[in-house]
This record gives C-alpha cells, sequence and structure tokens, in this order.
C-alpha cells in the first residue's frame, strides 16, 4: 500500500524492527541513553543550541505546551492563520483564555506581511504571535523567515507549528529566533504517531517563568528537570522512542541540506504531475508545500469517488479536503520516507482513477 496522507507517513523498516524491542525501565539508565541521544540529534534536526524535549503526545499537545508554558490568561496573542491548522492554534490559545486576534488571510494565499507589522503597530500589548510554518491543510508553506523579521522588530513572542515541515523543509530555529517550535512524530521524522518534540528558546523561558495559564502534564519546567536525570515526567511512549532514535539516525545520515533538496525534487514531481493530467493546484503556486500537494479538481470530479478508487483499485491512500475544502480538493502527501519512483507511481495511479472520478 502506498501511504500518502499528510500523515502519518510510512516508516521505515528500521523504525519497525526497533519497535519490536522489549520493555525497559523508563528510569533506568537504558532509557536515559536513548532520551539523551534523541534529544542531541533532535537539537541537530532543529537547528538550535537551546532545549529540546520529547512529549508523549500528538503534536496538537506540543501545542498547547507552546501557549501555556509562555502565556496568562488575558495575554494578547496574534494568530497568523490562513489555514485550519493555524486556526487550531488560535483556539487552543482562545481556550486557555488569552486575547486572540485572529489575523485571517484567504486559505491557499500567502501572508501579507504589511498588514502584522501594521498590526504590531498599532498594538503594543500583543505578548505573542502564532504562526503555522507548513498548513498541510492548504499545502502551502508561509515564509517563516520573512513573518520572524517583521515580528522580532517588535520584540514578540514566536511560538511556531512546525508539525509538517521541521525535518523536511529548512527551518533554522536560532536563526529565525524563534521561541517555541513544535513538530510531531508522525510526519518527516518516519515514526509512528504519538510524540511531540519541543525546542524552547531563553526568551521563552524568561516568558514561562511569568506565564499563569494551568499547566501540569505540559508543564516544560518539569520535562527540564526530569531530562537532567535521564528521564521524562511521565510515562513516555517507550516503542515510539526506539522508533524516533533510530529515524533521527537516519536523517543525520543523509543530511539535512540533502533531505532539504529531496523534499523539493519529490514535491516538484507532485506538482508537474497533476498539472499534466490537467488539475491545478489549490494554493498559490510560489507558496506550494514541499511536504503535501493540494489539488483543485474540475467539477465534474467526485473527490471521495476517486479517494474510493485509488485506495481499493490501486492501493494509493491520499487524503480529502477539511472542513471548508472538504470535497473541493485532495491531497498527496510527500514527507518523510519518500522518493521520486513513490510519486509518480501515484501520479500513475492517479491517471487511470480520475476517468473513474467522472460524475455522471
Amino acid at each position: 500500500m502506498q501511504l500518502r496522507v499528510p500523515g502519518p507517513t510510512p516508516c521505515p523498516p528500521q523504525a519497525l524492527k526497533a519497535m519490536g524491542r522489549q520493555m525497559i525501565n523508563h528510569r533506568g539508565g537504558e532509557f536515559a541513553k536513548i532520551l539523551n541521544s534523541a534529544t542531541e540529534k533532535l537539537r541537530q534536526a532543529f537547528q538550535t543550541k537551546g532545549d529540546v524535549f520529547v512529549l508523549t503526545s500528538s503534536g496538537t499537545g506540543g501545542m498547547e505546551a507552546a501557549i501555556v508554558n509562555t502565556l496568562s490568561p488575558g495575554d494578547k496573542v496574534l494568530s497568523i492563520s490562513n489555514g485550519a491548522f493555524s486556526e487550531r492554534f488560535a483556539d487552543i490559545a482562545e481556550g486557555y483564555g488569552a486575547e486572540v486576534i485572529r489575523l485571517s488571510f484567504e486559505w491557499g494565499k500567502a501572508v501579507d506581511l504589511n498588514t502584522v507589522e501594521k498590526t504590531l503597530e498599532a498594538d503594543d500589548d500583543i505578548k505573542a504571535i502564532l504562526a503555522t510554518h507548513n498548513e498541510t491543510s492548504t499545502g502551502m508553506t508561509n515564509r517563516l523567515g520573512d513573518i520572524s523579521t517583521v515580528v522580532k522588530k517588535f520584540n514578540k513572542l514566536l511560538l511556531v507549528d512546525a508539525i509538517s515541515s521541521l525535518g523536511c523543509i529548512d527551518l533554522p530555529t536560532d536563526k529565525w529566533q524563534c521561541d517555541v517550535v513544535v513538530t510531531g512524530s508522525q510526519k518527516g521524522w518516519m515514526a509512528p504517531p504519538g510524540l511531540a518534540m519541543v525546542s524552547v528558546s531563553e526568551k521563552a523561558w524568561r516568558a514561562s517563568a511569568q506565564a499563569k495559564m494551568p499547566r501540569y502534564y505540559w508543564d516544560l519546567s518539569k520535562a527540564k528537570d526530569f531530562l537532567q536525570k535521564g528521564q521524562t515526567p511521565w510515562t513516555p511512549a517507550i516503542s515510539l522512542f526506539y522508533a524516533l532514535d533510530t529515524t533521527l539516525d537516519l536523517i543525520l545520515d543523509e543530511g539535512l541540506s540533502n533531505i532539504f533538496a529531496r523534499h523539493a525534487r519529490v514535491a516538484r514531481i507532485a506538482r508537474e504531475g497533476v498539472k499534466s493530467l490537467g488539475l491545478s493546484l489549490f494554493p498559490e503556486e510560489e507558496y506550494a508545500s514541499n511536504t503535501v500537494t493540494a489539488v483543485s479538481t474540475a467539477d465534474n470530479i467526485d473527490i471521495p469517488k476517486l479517494i474510493q478508487v485509488l485506495r481499493e483499485e490501486h492501493d494509493v491512500v491520499i487524503a480529502g479536503g477539511q472542513r471548508k475544502l472538504a470535497g473541493k480538493i485532495f491531497r498527496i502527501g510527500h514527507l518523510g520516507a519518500v522518493d521520486d519512483d513513490d510519486i509518480k507511481s501515484v501520479l500513475e495511479a492517479l491517471s487511470k482513477a480520475l476517468p473513474r472520478a467522472k460524475k455522471d
């Protein structure tokens, strides 16, 4: 089966084999060695000298940790939103009592940096900015480096959802002065779902010392204290740590620059392939993602039927649109363990499935 959704992504055989190991004491030296190894490799992949923590949770749990460790109820937060997951980030902040200013842009369209700057100029009380680097809901990548340049002119916290970008698309955490960056194991890291990885800057730690939002499981100060002992504060998903430590070796052996280039190449193949079939990219192509291609079809194509035909007749699994894009687009994931031939085979299957999915 070709699993080509934006996540979870296929696990390489090395990860599957690693997960078959017997359980160990998560308060013992053997687990400490794995945790410390994975943490140091993640620092390299995050391109940071700061703290990185591995949480047993989905990526959304990592987003929640970013919010509750840096903010207090009533804090003003600017949400830069142009897709489903950036909206989720804002929803989490609102749920914990932040005053969220939603700066919403059309889904699939670029963030207007002038609007961001004018909003920050007009309200000095804004404490933090929420930004999603890569929107899998729309198949586009926001220019996070440019967003950071604007945000840091005003010395604000920058909290980043990089769940579907980090490890696949260049994101130099320290260079771009990202204060908290969140990612998830089931995306470019080639491990199963269940781990969130979070980096924390010195500025974020200073904010954390003043933050008043309730937190217990997500308290990163506890994670920091326990990491010094080679432990996590709560019972970790041990098998997933086996997998992550293994896939991080694969990532660093390939090299980050090579990985970024591979994802860019595979994405080009996907984009050119769908256009050659008479389909259109949903986002502005200049901002099209290197980890997921979102495709608009003609009105005469039944997208749920297309997805069904691909799955049942070609063993290819792709994703439909989310929320207001349901039934309007489909999405091909190409992140993590993926190469040129994988996408070429998806495109071949797509060419055969399209005629079967035409509406009567």
